[in-house]
């Protein structure tokens, strides 16, 4: 397989609609190409067929069999790239760091970090009792060791 060839039509096919952006792609043994996309809007069955076809239909089977798998990512991998976490703005995440886990609503991507809000109770100051303070984390994606969606039902 030439996969500098693929990666172009992949890249070519993403061209036709601003909205999506390549997560994956990988040459898996047995000349099985996995290719995963997203979309800043989520991503349609058809643009992963769209992709699919576009792809195969620049490939020759006559001169060497492969199989080919467009798919969306699973809403229970980490995320990979900057662009669905902008994606996910508003969203509660779960960021593992090389020593915590940190839980919060994405408020902010910059390019170099991401900004978590979340509620805790603490002491009060003075007297008994305790009260809910807002906090704010801001974490460089180079600290990042996996960052998941948390999923709510």
């Amino acid at each position: 397989m030439e996969h500098d060839k693929i990666k172009h039509l992949v890249e070519e096919a993403l061209s036709e609609n601003k909205d999506l952006f390549l997560i994956d792609l990988k040459f898996l043994d047995g000349n099985k190409i996995y290719i995963e996309v997203d979309g800043d809007q989520g991503i349609a069955l058809s643009e992963c067929i769209r992709i699919n076809r576009y792809v195969e239909g620049s490939l020759d089977r006559e001169e060497e069999d492969f199989s080919l798998e467009v798919t969306s990512p699973d809403i229970a991998n980490p995320l990979v790239v900057k662009r669905q976490y902008t994606k996910n703005i508003g969203r509660i995440l779960v960021v593992k760091l090389a020593e915590t886990k940190v839980q919060g609503t994405l408020k902010e991507v910059t390019e170099d970090d991401i900004m978590l809000e979340w509620s805790a109770r603490e002491p009060k100051p003075i007297g008994k009792g305790k009260v809910t303070v807002v906090k704010n984390q801001t974490i460089s994606f180079a600290d990042i060791k996996e960052a998941k969606v948390k999923i709510i039902f």
